[in-house]
């Protein structure tokens, strides 16, 4: 009976797996190799044409635009290469200073065709067609080979839609906004009482860590994006890509705030040491407010990451309803700091910029001010998109205008 409860946990975890991205890509990726390697056997002269599962293995990437894009830079960088042996192999053989030469002539010659990250693949294909006796059959072979790898990758991704990586990208927003949370009650426990001014630093430096955390959230976006474009799969990738940036952008700015938010709790903790860094009246009001603002980020990060309508409906409701409670909060704290000014200002410009810095927070997630830039980012990229449509159709009557003339001079004859 256990050995039946955990074969059916296995069974359960793995169709629970199946979509899984990472899942995904490993079966299309073993796919397009297998199937390049049957199709180079059938077409290649070579006994095992290793490059065709090669380069397929490389062109699936995770998502179908990166693997377009890939494709040609790859294809380019091996007949690149293969030529730059061949010109080599009519000259010299293979000695210590034609490797070199061959080498340095294909990292050159990968530069200048602009194959990106696959320079070193220019000099590898030189390289290994240079090390065979029959140059002409191998540099053919290997050409065929690479587009047979290339080839089937893209069909792969054609039959075999590529996974979207939406939701590790949302689930990287809200860890990111969950983090900014932990920091700012953390933040608030310190306002109550009297802070030691290393206490005070390590939030410093906990805010800058958020940093780093904003760089891989920004790397599971930009996979996210691709995986949204040429996709068959996504009806409304232009919205998704600008909502998930847009959102994106936002929190980034909030740990900016959050950032010299951080400082200025420090410098006050250093001028009021060893006094706590409010007052008994004002301590409690800042703590609830960063709370409450702590609870708002969380909420927009839920929004922006939320697809379903009535779902998102829902989380704007809820950030709407917190961002006005931390507003009055705000309001009330501002009260309380104009009171304590008139009878001690000696920490006035520190505490002031407390207020100004939690208030940028709130403003950058205010709702109105989210849909202004979705409205602005889909205005710049439909915009785009016009100029892109008409720089093509100037080309398109470039290229027509010789046929055009040349119809009208038959016509005339």
């Amino acid at each position: 009976m256990q050995v039946v409860r955990e074969w059916m946990s296995s069974l359960a975890g793995l169709v629970r797996r199946h979509r899984d991205p990472v899942v995904v890509q490993a079966f299309r990726s073993t796919v397009a190799a297998t199937v390049a390697y049957v199709f180079a056997k059938w077409l290649s002269p070579e006994p095992a044409p290793l490059t065709a599962p090669l380069t397929a293995l490389l062109v699936v990437q995770v998502t179908l635009f990166a693997t377009l894009t890939t494709s040609i830079r790859r294809v380019n960088a091996v007949v690149a290469g293969v030529i730059v042996a061949i010109a080599f192999s009519l000259l010299v053989g293979l000695t210590w200073w034609s490797l070199a030469l061959v080498i340095l002539a294909g990292l050159a010659v990968g530069h200048l065709v602009r194959v990106d990250e696959f320079v070193a693949e220019v000099a590898i294909s030189a390289m290994l067609v240079l090390g065979v006796t029959t140059v002409g059959s191998t540099a053919w072979a290997r050409i065929v080979e690479t587009l047979i790898g290339a080839v089937v990758g893209m069909a792969c991704n054609l039959l075999l839609a590529p996974p979207l990586w939406t939701e590790q990208a949302g689930e990287s927003i809200e860890g990111l906004a969950r983090r900014m949370r932990r920091l700012m009650l953390h933040m608030g426990d310190q306002v109550t009482g009297g802070t030691p001014v290393e206490q005070a630093a390590e939030r410093l430096h906990e805010a800058r860590r958020l940093d780093h955390d904003i760089a891989d959230v920004d790397a599971a976006l930009r996979q996210a994006e691709d995986s949204l474009r040429l996709n068959p799969r996504v009806r409304e990738g232009l919205l998704h890509r600008v909502v998930l940036r847009t959102g994106l952008d936002t929190l980034e700015i909030c740990t900016v705030v959050l950032r010299v938010l951080a400082r200025s709790l420090t410098d006050l903790a250093k001028e009021r040491e060893p006094e706590p860094l409010f007052s008994p009246q004002t301590g409690p009001v800042v703590r609830q407010l960063l709370c409450e603002i702590s609870d708002a980020v969380v909420s927009y990060a839920v929004l922006v990451t939320t697809d379903v309508s009535v779902s998102a409906e829902s989380a704007e409701s809820r950030l709407a309803a917190e961002l006005r409670q931390a507003a009055a909060t705000r309001d009330k704290l501002a009260q309380l700091m104009l009171e304590e000014i008139q009878h001690d200002a000696s920490q006035w410009q520190l505490q002031g910029a407390v207020l100004t810095e939690v208030n940028r927070i709130i403003d950058e997630m205010d709702t109105e001010h989210r849909s202004q830039r979705l409205l602005e980012e889909l205005d710049r990229h439909t915009r785009a998109q016009r100029e892109r449509r008409s720089r093509l159709t100037r080309i398109a009557d470039r290229l027509g205008a010789p046929v055009k003339r040349r119809r009208h001079r038959d016509d005339e004859r």
